[in-house]
């Protein structure tokens, strides 16, 4: 019997369909994710929206300290960023790029709600440990959430950055666009606004 001979399928499109599936194995890696989605795979897209929503929207959240306000934040942020991916600098972080679009969104959300001001004055440092790092108890760690929420925008965006998105001094500089010093200054300044306010709430010292 005989068999009819399949067509060879060419080199570039075996190449690309291999290219593909390894892509497709690493969307859980950021700059695998964003190069596939630029190229307008739709997967990479997905991937990079279900890899970010939940970052976004814990930041949104805690910066606008209200569910619908952070819903909207966050849903803006990551149309944004999909459709500005092409303006994406791949030797950058891919995080403090989409923070830096999160705050920029919050913020416009902030001043469209007519807030105070984003922007407070006063940087000075202080050496004091802060109480996100001793807030291992249950009801402290809620005194400490309490606290945090009753700090100034400017003030309560670094100590999210850091203590909960663990981004580096140097990355919150890039997302906030200050000087390194200034974001050292800040989040010491925050440290003791939020002690303050974590020791009226009747938080240990």
């Amino acid at each position: 019997m005989k068999y009819r001979r399949a067509g060879r399928v060419s080199d570039t499109s075996w190449e690309e369909t291999l290219l593909a599936l390894k892509v497709h194995d690493r969307l859980d890696d950021d700059a695998a994710a964003v190069a596939a989605a630029r190229a307008g795979d739709p997967l990479a897209k997905e991937a990079l929206v279900r890899r970010w929503t939940e970052p976004v929207y814990r930041f949104a959240y805690r910066m606008l300290l209200n569910e619908a306000d952070a819903r909207d934040a966050a849903q803006e942020t990551l149309v944004k960023v999909l459709r500005n991916l092409d303006q994406f600098d791949m030797v950058r972080p891919f995080s403090t790029w989409v923070f830096g679009i999160a705050r920029n969104t919050c913020i416009d959300e902030h001043r469209r709600r007519g807030r105070k001001s984003w922007e407070v004055p006063g940087d000075i440092p202080d050496l004091a440990p802060s109480p996100l790092q001793e807030a291992t108890a249950a009801e402290r760690a809620a005194q400490v959430t309490r606290a945090l929420a009753e700090l100034p925008p400017m003030y309560r965006e670094v100590l999210v950055m850091y203590h909960f998105e663990h981004l580096k001094y140097v990355e919150i500089a890039e997302v906030i666009g200050v000087p390194l010093g200034t974001v050292m200054n800040r989040i010491f300044r925050a440290r003791q606004r939020l002690r303050e306010l974590y020791e009226s709430q009747g938080g240990e010292a």
